[in-house]
């Protein structure tokens, strides 16, 4: 089990000393700080019923409100404080997705990029193969030199530009000049590396069908750092793809048939 770091339980100090608990109400209390602007934090309004206390992210000068609008919670908070303090001087800043949901017109609401249309492509097309040879000292069938013809399939998700995730015949090319680097190659988990000298690698490895010692042109031969299922070699064509990606992909999945009706899908976020 891994631990994933999420931004609930992130917590942020200003310049104050005071504890936020999202980066929207950190950068809103920098800027009052920059401008010079008196404000305090999570102040607490006592409804009309006397009962209840609601808690405002900011106070600033005399009675005025703003209150950061990032979840349904934030918003359910801010629609009752408007409904039950009509005429509470309260605005509300946050995610563009909340903007048609509270019918305030005095709030402002930033529009970021999660925040438009995400869409996918896939180029599919028979040139889109490579031939390969590789071992797979660990599967027992696998253990002994042998190749594939692997058709590949790309899917491109991100951002829509005029309708566009990207141009098909630009990833295309991208992706024929990817597979290229693949074609014909003998692909080995580079820890049966023993040596290499300028025109050959040198590979051992004691497996289930016996002793194996090659002797391999260094020309033909593409090192992995894991063992070279097509799991992995999917993996490597998106580390291949990714720098020649256009800044609004978000993420590529790959596509590897090893053989007929058989193969690997990967589908990964770019960072």
């Amino acid at each position: 089990m891994t631990r994933n770091l999420v931004e609930s339980s992130i917590k942020y100090i200003n310049h104050n000393g005071s504890l936020i608990e999202n980066r929207t109400k950190l950068s809103i209390s920098n800027l009052f700080n920059f401008l010079e602007t008196p404000y305090e934090i999570d102040v607490k309004i006592s409804l009309p019923d006397k009962k209840t206390n609601k808690i405002i992210d900011f106070k600033i000068g005399n009675n005025k409100y703003l209150q950061i609008i990032e979840s349904d919670n934030d918003l359910e908070n801010f629609r009752e404080l408007k409904n039950s303090l009509p005429n509470l001087d309260l605005v509300g800043i946050g995610s563009s997705k909340y903007a048609g949901k509270t019918n305030e017109f005095d709030s402002l609401f930033l529009f970021k990029s999660k925040d438009c249309q995400i869409g996918s492509i896939f180029i599919e097309d028979p040139s889109l193969s490579f031939d390969y040879a590789h071992i797979l000292p660990l599967v027992k069938k696998c253990s002994i030199l042998h190749g594939h013809t692997s058709t590949v399939m790309v899917e491109i998700i991100g951002a829509m530009n005029n309708g566009l995730v990207m141009d098909f015949s630009e990833a295309k090319k991208i992706i024929k000049k990817a597979i290229g680097e693949f074609d014909h190659k003998f692909f080995i988990n580079k820890q049966y590396l023993i040596r290499e000298d300028d025109l050959y690698c040198y590979v051992q490895f004691d497996g289930p069908k016996g002793f194996f010692n090659l002797q391999l042109p260094k020309s033909t031969v593409y090192l992995l750092p894991d063992e070279a299922t097509v799991e992995n070699l999917s993996k490597e064509i998106i580390r291949i793809l990714s720098p020649s990606m256009p800044d609004n992909i978000d993420a590529l999945g790959v596509y590897i048939y090893e053989g007929v009706n058989k193969g690997a899908h990967l589908l990964a976020k770019l960072e």
